[in-house]
């Protein structure tokens, strides 16, 4: 009798732990159904757009993933040293209630203020978030396919460079992205005056290689940028892969970029890549600049032509401006105090010796031209003759 009765007294504690599960199991599912009902998700196919083409989902989940997306930006910044500002945290708080709350676009001035008030990571962070939730918005309840503007994107472009936040910016390049943005070289521009900045040559062939990658056209700007950097870094190898890029790809070069170039080759004394360079630049522009026209003075002297080095000098006395012509005397010191002991330290050792005596007697007997000419009266040559490196 006592086993009969334990038997029954177990039945009816199963029993109620049952019809209280699955009383939960139909709350719990009741909860899910009133919560998701009213919103649905769709996501339309544009391949120019980002989004993989011929797919179209319905789901019950368009107001969740917001809240998870908000979760998980918290949960990073936990984890980092700063915090998003409290405008920017503002704006963001605003612009993902009117899209998920309001079912409406938030103004255009609210986008535009974020991200001129980002000044963080995290900023960045919480704006790259309201563009894909921006784009989601637009594609599933406005029907509209297209892009932000290109100067909203380069905007946000700018915005990353200027808190450092690269890892985004090199989003912004990409043709296919779920942020709603249009790469253009502009955007690409500000990505590489960053890495000038820093001489960080590892962002700039990133940067390119993401040009390449997503079709987007060199321009003259760019080459602006990517050889400077070259030349800050000393790196040779680089700019020689570059500039066949841009020459191939057919871009004309400016007359600061031929200003970089060749004082660059003519700094480490390669006299060959010079007059490629200079034989380039011919065919596009028909008088030197300054630089240039140093550039291929250093060369001749290079080659053991003073007189014609001195000729060269006088005619850019000629052709100058009278703003530049003041610049002549402020080179020729350079020439004469500076590049020699810069240029020797690209030679080889055997060479060394040789070149060293070379400029050594070649330099005076270009001063010496220049003099006759009523040009470099200023020129001391004492401190030449004296340096320890062209012993």
């Amino acid at each position: 009798m006592q086993v009969i009765s334990n038997a029954r007294n177990l039945a009816r504690v199963l029993g109620a732990r049952t019809i209280l599960f699955n009383s939960n199991k139909r709350f719990s599912s009741s909860l899910i159904q009133s919560q998701s009902s009213p919103l649905q998700f769709q996501l339309h196919g544009d391949a120019s757009s980002g989004i993989c083409g011929s797919c179209y989902y319905r789901m019950q989940l368009h107001s969740v993933y917001p809240m998870i997306s908000r979760t998980c930006f918290s949960t990073e910044a936990g984890t980092t040293d700063s915090n998003p500002t409290e405008a920017v945290k503002e704006l963001y708080d605003n612009m993902l209630q009117s899209v998920n709350v309001k079912r409406t676009m938030p103004p255009n001035a609210s986008l535009w203020s974020m991200i001129g008030n980002c000044k963080n990571h995290e900023d960045i962070k919480l704006l790259f978030d309201v563009l894909q939730n921006l784009r989601r918005f637009r594609l599933s309840n406005l029907r509209i396919h297209s892009n932000f503007n290109c100067n909203l994107c380069q905007e946000v472009a700018r915005a990353c460079a200027r808190v450092g936040a690269i890892d985004f910016g090199k989003k912004a390049l990409w043709l296919h992205n779920v942020y709603g943005l249009t790469p253009s070289i502009a955007s690409a521009h500000h990505l590489l005056s960053y890495a000038k900045v820093h001489n960080d040559t590892k962002l700039m062939v990133e940067v390119m290689r993401l040009l390449k990658r997503n079709n987007l056209p060199l321009q003259a700007g760019t080459a602006d940028i990517v050889f400077s950097i070259c030349s800050d870094t000393n790196d040779w190898g680089l700019v020689s892969k570059y500039s066949k890029r841009f020459v191939k790809a057919g871009v004309k070069l400016r007359q600061t970029t031929f200003d970089t170039w060749m004082e660059f080759a003519v700094r480490r004394g390669d006299v060959e890549s010079l007059w490629n360079i200079e034989k380039l630049r011919s065919e596009t522009m028909k008088q030197h600049s300054l630089t240039t026209g140093f550039a291929c003075t250093k060369g001749l002297l290079l080659e053991s032509e003073p007189e014609k080095a001195a000729a060269l000098i006088q005619s850019l006395n000629e052709t100058l401006s009278d703003a530049k012509k003041l610049g002549i005397t402020v080179e020729v010191e350079k020439l004469v105090n500076k590049w020699p002991s810069e240029v020797l330290k690209h030679q080889k050792e055997e060479d060394r010796k040789a070149v060293a005596a070379a400029l050594k007697s070649d330099i005076p007997t270009m001063v010496a031209s220049l003099l006759n000419i009523g040009l470099a009266r200023s020129i001391n040559l004492e401190d030449l003759t004296k340096k320890e490196s062209l012993s």
